[in-house]
This record gives C-alpha cells, structure tokens and sequence, in this order.
C-alpha cells in the first residue's frame, strides 16, 4: 500500500529542524528501499523549508501511522501537523525514475484536498512534467480524498493547473525538491 505523508513545519521550529536533519535522514534510510518520493518544501524565499514529504510503499495503514509519528522530527516538536493519505501511484514509478531527472527546474507539490465527487483520477496527458501523480483515499483505499503531484512546472500556477480547477475544496502548491541524503 502506498501512503503519502506531508509533516508541516512548526513555525520557528527551523533551529530544531537543523539539529535533527542527520536523526531524521537515519530514520529514513531504513525505508529508502520502499521510497517513491522525498523531500522538503520550501516558503516563497526557496530557502526556508516548510515541510518534509514522503510517499512510502507500506504494508498497513499501523505501519504508516508508525512511519509519520515516530519520526525524530515529529518527536521532538519539528512539525505542526501531518497529512497522512493512501495514495495510489498512478505513474507506477519512483522520482529516481523520473526522465526529467531528481534535479534542475522549478519542481512542486500540488495537493488537491478532495470535496464532492472524485476529479483527476487519470493522469492528465500532458505526462513529461509529473514526477509522481495519484489520488489521495481514505485507509480502506475506497474514498477518495483528493489528489497529489509532483510536477516540475515554469512557475506555481502553471503546477496548479495540473489539477481541474474548482473541484477541490483546496489546492495547494508548495515549492518541492527531491530530497534524501546529500
């Protein structure tokens, strides 16, 4: 099963976060063979990180709750909150699969949090610029709560637009990088 999981910065949690960077990359290395996709986000100033997300192949909805919440990051006060979702890899790859590459460009996460009936359940055609798409869904994989890509794009509106318009309750697009160790 697959999981998306989006820890959101704590505002002035950035010394903490620092301190933590190497805890959390060591508790991450024990998933990385079940990795689809990781990294951090960023505020408008590309510098400051915002949030840490991760899409994982997990066996259980247990074993994903244990994934987010006992990250050190989380532990220790880093995040304000986290998104956990199924998601359903709609691409059948990882970043590293990526043609585009794990590097250069403008790259976002675009979460699209569902209201109403299911949008964007196929993947849009135009598919050289997503680096991983899929809908977000309740535990049981039945609901659908919304949709979720990585999409390298020329700006935040041109990422956004990568979801239909007016069939979420929101759309958020966060500046994204392909994360993991440097």
């Amino acid at each position: 099963m697959e999981f998306l999981c989006y820890h959101r910065d704590r505002p002035g949690s950035l010394p903490l976060r620092k301190e933590l960077l190497e805890d959390h990359w060591s508790y991450m290395d024990h998933y990385q063979s079940r990795m689809i996709a990781r990294g951090p986000t960023f505020a408008a100033d590309g510098e400051t990180p915002t949030g840490s997300l991760h899409i994982v192949d997990l066996p259980d909805p247990a074993a994903a709750r244990a994934f987010a919440f006992d990250e050190p990051g989380h532990q220790a006060g880093v995040y304000r909150d986290v998104l956990l979702r199924r998601w359903r890899n709609l691409l059948g790859r990882t970043m590293w699969d990526f043609p585009g590459g794990t590097t250069g460009g403008d790259r976002y996460l675009v979460l699209g949090l569902g209201a109403g009936q299911p949008a964007d359940l196929v993947v849009p055609q135009n598919q050289d610029e997503l680096i991983a798409y899929g809908p977000l869904l309740s535990d049981d994989g039945t609901g659908w709560l919304g949709t979720a890509a990585l999409v390298l794009a020329t700006g935040p509106d041109t990422a956004r637009a990568v979801l239909t318009p007016n069939r979420y309750a929101a759309i958020e697009v966060h500046d994204w990088e392909c994360g993991g160790r440097r």
